[in-house]
């Protein structure tokens, strides 16, 4: 789709009077000199408070292009706020809470600037230590996006509660489960783990998804267009969630307004690291008794791979000041000090690959030890597969494994059927 037919271009340029985030000299900068840069960022408590910080910092250097940055409005989803914006011509010059998904179908239309083009990229990266991560994140040859951060997928168990089966390590494998479901159900105390996270599609991500990943070392579960589960890994996996299931070791849809793994209900459920403060504050005397535990694998591994929820920053190709915008995000990104920040405001783990070796972040995780156990696995977080089909494809995933759990089909075959509806799609 050409750019020019898709957007209706601004004509109309910003000049504000309000600057979120600065104080009263950087709102006369803004005014007398140029006008602000707009930027977008996700709208929840945490992340806000983080860009109020930055975007006054930034400001009070009179030499910088103000930012003014506001909440992604109101929508059914960021995404669709953000297509909205681009159609009629009031879209930011910079965007926050980009996944790679959405980042696919915004570079395939040309709406946001390949930022390894621009001046300076490659340092950037080796600054931010970010290298080992960027692969993953190229979407057709471009690097649309700068990822913010990485939310590995664990396992949470319940220390106190492994005890009890006699369990002094959290389980690695799916023999270690299944020897630790079976003294569970034979004790009546309930389920072993909260297995999948619920029946929408993207909730694929803190399951399925990641387990494949495990068990596979990382592989994709697309190749180019044509999906690529169906292999002997894929099949270990949906046998693996199939079994459980069917000894009644797990329930498809937790419906009970407690949490499963804070209520003692299950012994282990999937998490990011966003929950720690909700435990923090609802569950404090659960959460000291956490432990995590890397994705189950067939066979021991050492590091098993896994999902990482990740979003990032774009800047969009319509932005009259593409210039003032990469030089802010240079200096978002090269900053380290702007990284501990985020990691004590949001308890994210920013996208880099020196947390447990940089001493600004060990000091941090030395009073953390939550957060240090799952930063441990930023270095094998995968983001999902750069495709603008994300939708289309877990859809088939979740009926795939609906099938599996619940009409036992065999895990070849549901996921030849899942393989032929997914290369359908990708055709299109």
């Amino acid at each position: 789709m050409n750019i020019r037919t898709f957007i209706k271009w601004s004509v109309a340029v910003l000049i504000t009077t309000t600057i979120i985030g600065c104080g009263p000299d950087e709102k006369k900068e803004s005014v007398n000199n140029r006008p602000a840069l707009k930027m977008w960022v996700a709208p929840n408590e945490n992340e806000e408070a983080f860009w109020s910080k930055i975007v006054k910092e930034w400001n009070a250097d009179p030499s910088h292009t103000p930012i003014e940055f506001t909440p992604i409005p109101a929508a059914s989803s960021s995404e669709e706020a953000i297509m909205n914006a681009l159609a009629s011509g009031t879209e930011p010059d910079i965007s926050s809470n980009i996944f790679i998904g959405f980042a696919s179908q915004l570079t395939e239309q040309g709406l946001v600037e390949d930022l390894a083009t621009l001046p300076g990229f490659d340092a950037l990266i080796e600054e931010r230590k970010m290298s080992a991560l960027m692969p993953a994140w190229k979407i057709n040859g471009h690097q649309s996006v700068l990822p913010l951060y990485v939310n590995p997928i664990v396992w949470w168990w319940r220390g106190d509660l492994l005890k009890q089966y006699g369990y002094d390590h959290v389980p690695q494998t799916y023999d270690d489960l299944y020897r630790l479901a079976a003294l569970r159900k034979a004790d009546n105390n309930g389920y072993v783990m909260q297995l999948t996270a619920g029946k929408n599609w993207w909730e694929r991500w803190f399951d399925l998804i990641p387990l494949f990943y495990a068990q596979s070392e990382g592989k994709s579960y697309l190749d180019g267009n044509q999906a690529s589960m169906n292999t002997a890994d894929g099949q270990k996996v949906l046998a693996f969630m199939g079994h459980v299931f069917h000894q009644g070791w797990s329930s498809y849809d937790f419906t009970s307004a407690d949490d499963p793994l804070a209520s003692g209900q299950v012994l282990a459920s999937a998490r990011g690291p966003w929950d720690i403060a909700r435990y923090r504050k609802q569950y404090p005397e659960v959460l000291k008794t956490i432990e995590i535990g890397p994705m189950l694998t067939e066979t021991p591994s050492a590091h098993p791979y896994t999902f990482g929820d990740s979003k990032g920053l774009v800047i969009f190709s319509t932005s009259k000041h593409k210039t003032e915008a990469w030089a802010f995000m240079q200096w978002l990104f090269s900053t380290a000090e702007n990284d501990r920040l985020w990691l004590e405001t949001t308890g994210m783990p920013p996208a880099r690959s020196d947390l447990l070796t940089n001493p600004l972040f060990v000091s941090y995780f030395a009073s953390n030890p939550v957060e240090k156990q799952i930063a441990a696995y930023v270095d094998v977080a995968l983001p999902p597969v750069a495709t603008t089909k994300t939708t289309e494809i877990q859809r088939s995933m979740t009926q795939m494994l609906e099938e599996v759990i619940f009409n036992q089909k065999e895990p070849a075959s549901a996921l030849e059927q899942s393989g032929n509806e997914i290369n359908q799609v990708l055709q299109r």
